[in-house]
Order: structure tokens, then C-alpha cells, then sequence
């Protein structure tokens, strides 16, 4: 697998009272994750080559990954879940459940992400207690408001132009992705036809974190796929930031 930082590559193990505080003014070692200096959030479903596939994405750059499954019964969710999350312990990167707090948990996952007609996030955060990530999902400027009160670690913006991953929901162009990246207090995560060819556009606006789903879903090199846009992104963040635009 490709290297993982060691600044970044497992949470710190120091005190709390070093951790940052997170949107909610909660402080936890869930801060060690440093969300802030990820870029590339993986997000599948459930698929036969699962373990095969994220552990090949990993290696291509990808540094964040979510399970997004919705057709699986509990017993069998835990069961792939827990696969992932061994492969991303072994990388040193975070695992995130979609949907899920009452099982993330149980599957040994790093956090969960909701959505707006999910779990809200306060009961998240008390199913999955103080040192689980909790993420949420945003599609316009009220939703990312009241996210920037709830107690979340990180919030996803988009998806910028329309997926079939979210069917029936119009994209939010890169205005409100870039909006939301100034606006919130915590890491923005960007959404919806993030591709080599894309980033450029989507860090001129003021991304700097990008979910992928479909540019690695449906390569035939997983690898490869992750390896092309990681460096994509990295060159376009570095350049932005050289030029003097925020971080």
C-alpha cells in the first residue's frame, strides 16, 4: 500500500487537552484524524472485490473512505463494514459509515456520515460517543448553516453537478461548494463529478477536499484512477496556495 504520512497517518495518542475542538466545541482524539490535511474521500457501496478495491484506492491516494450501502441487512452490513475498516486500520486512514451510528460501532469504523433525511447529527454523536467522526451532508447555503451549529466534525458540499448516486437532485454548482469551503469552521468535503479534468475549476472556486465516487467505481484500474486525480488535485491545491489563495 502506498505510505501514509506519519503525521497523518493514525490519531494522536496525546492528552485531550491538545485536541482541537470541533464544531460542536466538543474536544476528542477524534481530532487526530486531521481532517484538514486529507483530500480524497473515497465513497462506495458494497461490492464483491470490496476488500480488493478500497485496499487499491488507498494505494492510489485516497485518504478517507465511506462505506455507503443500502440494501444490506444489518448482520451482513456489520460483517462488510468490518472489512473495510480493517483495510483502512492497516493504511492508517479513517473509515466512515454512511447512515449508520447504531452500527459503527460495532463494525470498528472511525465515525458515520448522515444525510438530511438521515439521523440527525446530535443523535449520531450520541450513539457513536465523543471519539467518533461525525459527518453530514449539505446541498444548500440553510442546510450548511445549521450543519455549522450541530456536533459534526466535517461536512460535504454538492453535489456540484448532478449524479446518478443521488437521483433527482439538481447539482449546486461550484458557487456553493466554494461558498461553503469559506463559510464553514470545520473541513469541507466537495461532491459530484469530481474527475482529473474537474478539480482545477472546483479549487478555483476554494475546494480543497473532494469526495470521488463514480471515477473510481467504474475504473477498470481503481489504482491507476486514484493515483491520476490524487495527483490532479495535489497539483492544483499547491498551486492555488503558491498563488496565495486560502487553504
Amino acid at each position: 500500500m502506498r505510505p501514509v504520512a506519519d503525521a497523518v497517518a493514525q490519531p494522536d495518542t496525546g492528552d485531550a487537552a491538545g485536541d482541537a475542538a470541533g464544531v460542536g466545541g466538543e474536544t476528542s482524539r477524534r481530532s487526530g484524524w486531521h481532517l484538514e490535511r486529507r483530500r480524497l474521500y473515497l465513497c462506495t457501496p458494497d461490492r464483491a472485490d470490496l476488500e480488493r478495491f478500497v485496499a487499491a484506492c488507498i494505494d492510489g491516494g485516497v485518504d478517507l473512505v465511506q462505506l455507503r450501502e443500502k440494501h444490506l441487512g444489518d448482520r451482513d452490513l456489520v460483517r462488510r463494514a468490518s472489512l473495510v475498516a480493517r483495510v483502512c486500520a492497516d493504511a492508517g486512514i479513517p473509515f466512515v459509515l454512511n447512515d449508520r451510528p447504531d452500527l459503527a460501532v460495532a463494525c470498528g469504523a472511525d465515525g458515520v456520515h448522515v444525510g438530511q433525511e438521515d439521523t440527525p447529527p446530535a443523535e449520531a454523536r450520541l450513539l457513536v460517543g465523543d471519539d467518533l467522526l461525525v459527518g453530514r451532508s449539505t446541498h444548500a447555503p440553510d442546510e450548511l448553516e445549521r450543519a455549522v451549529t450541530e456536533p459534526v466534525d466535517y461536512v460535504s458540499a454538492g453535489p456540484v453537478v448532478p449524479t446518478p448516486t443521488k437521483p433527482g437532485r439538481p447539482g449546486t454548482g461550484a458557487g456553493y461548494a466554494g461558498w461553503a469551503t469559506g463559510r464553514a469552521p470545520c473541513t469541507v468535503w466537495v461532491t459530484g463529478g469530481v474527475t482529473p479534468e474537474s478539480v482545477g475549476d472546483l479549487v478555483a472556486s476554494g475546494a480543497r477536499h473532494f469526495v470521488v465516487v463514480r471515477w473510481l467505481t467504474e475504473a477498470t484500474d481503481p489504482a491507476g484512477a486514484a493515483r491520476r486525480l490524487r495527483a490532479a488535485v495535489d497539483a492544483a491545491v499547491e498551486a492555488a496556495e503558491a498563488a496565495g489563495g486560502t487553504g
